[in-house]
């Protein structure tokens, strides 16, 4: 079976293959000579010949079947240079369907009106002894496919989870083209409107108000920390640069001062930001439905 094919016609199946062997070993047959015996393997491989040929006539180099495909039926294929991929996964066979604009075929009577996939190339690679087959220049061509090593299944399952949460906020940054400064300037803009509006508040509300924004600076000191730095000389200094109008400013950890984050490109979603301020009060709200006094 031929390793490589390019500018590949690719049919996605999910038709039996191999059914007509197993109504044969489910049966019971009685054989009384040798010829008789060779006629029925003649007689199952003509059945699974012609519906190969039937496969042919869709002007295919590459089949990719939901189903196992036997081994005379594979050696039909590559007598014909074919490219054959069997027991596919079934959500990856439609998302595969997608990303080449093709159909899924489960009848082979009407070829005309059967859409192929296409792509630039596909081939057979090997990755840490894995054999994987890799599509190249394929109709969508944004799509891909990410893949992860580990050295155990629970470094594998936290690089798989943040994989997820990364692909999520890109997925959620594209729906919402809304941005909002790194580096804790974002939270120190939002403290200090909080700060002014409890300054224009009766003294019991502002209170809370003020504890609002206390918890909002928390961010930006928790990432100095982090760091390794002065959090508490930090904060000052980013306070009085937005005190000074300076709202894009934000920490600077490689260099431990504070920057306009415009100019170093640390922008965070508009949407994350707003769920994780909206979550985190929801979350204070729940504690105080059950004791109003910590």
């Amino acid at each position: 079976m031929p390793k490589r094919i390019e500018n590949a016609r690719i049919l996605i199946a999910n038709i039996p293959m191999d059914t007509d062997k197993r109504k044969v070993s489910d049966s019971s047959v009685h054989i009384d000579s040798i010829a008789k015996l060779v006629q029925l393997e003649l007689t199952r491989n003509e059945k699974m010949k012609d519906k190969v040929e039937k496969i042919l006539q869709f002007s295919c180099n590459v089949f990719i079947n939901r189903q196992l495909i036997c081994d005379y039926a594979n050696q039909l294929f590559a007598e014909k240079g074919v490219m054959t991929i069997e027991h596919a996964d079934f959500e990856g066979l439609k998302r595969l369907a997608q990303i080449l604009d093709a159909d899924i075929v489960s009848t082979l009577d009407t070829p005309d009106e059967i859409r192929l996939g296409k792509c630039i190339l596909i081939e057979e690679v090997i990755v840490n002894e894995d054999k994987l087959i890799k599509l190249s220049g394929v109709t969508q061509g944004e799509a891909c496919t990410i893949v992860l090593h580990g050295a155990t299944q629970q470094i594998l399952d936290e690089a798989e989870r943040s994989i997820h949460g990364a692909l999520c906020v890109l997925s959620q940054t594209v729906k919402e083209l809304r941005i909002c400064y790194g580096g804790g300037a974002a939270e120190t803009l939002m403290a200090t409107a909080v700060s002014q509006l409890a300054e224009k508040t009766s003294r019991e509300e502002s209170v809370v108000i003020e504890s609002f924004a206390h918890a909002l600076r928390q961010l930006p000191t928790i990432i100095a920390d982090n760091a390794g730095y002065d959090s508490a000389k930090l904060i000052d200094n980013l306070r009085t640069a937005h005190a000074l109008g300076k709202s894009a400013f934000g920490l600077d950890i490689e260099k431990g001062i504070t920057s306009d984050m415009v100019e170093l490109g640390i922008l965070e979603p508009f949407y994350l930001k707003r769920q994780v301020v909206i979550r985190a009060a929801k979350a204070v709200e729940m504690i105080l439905c059950l004791d109003n006094i910590i």
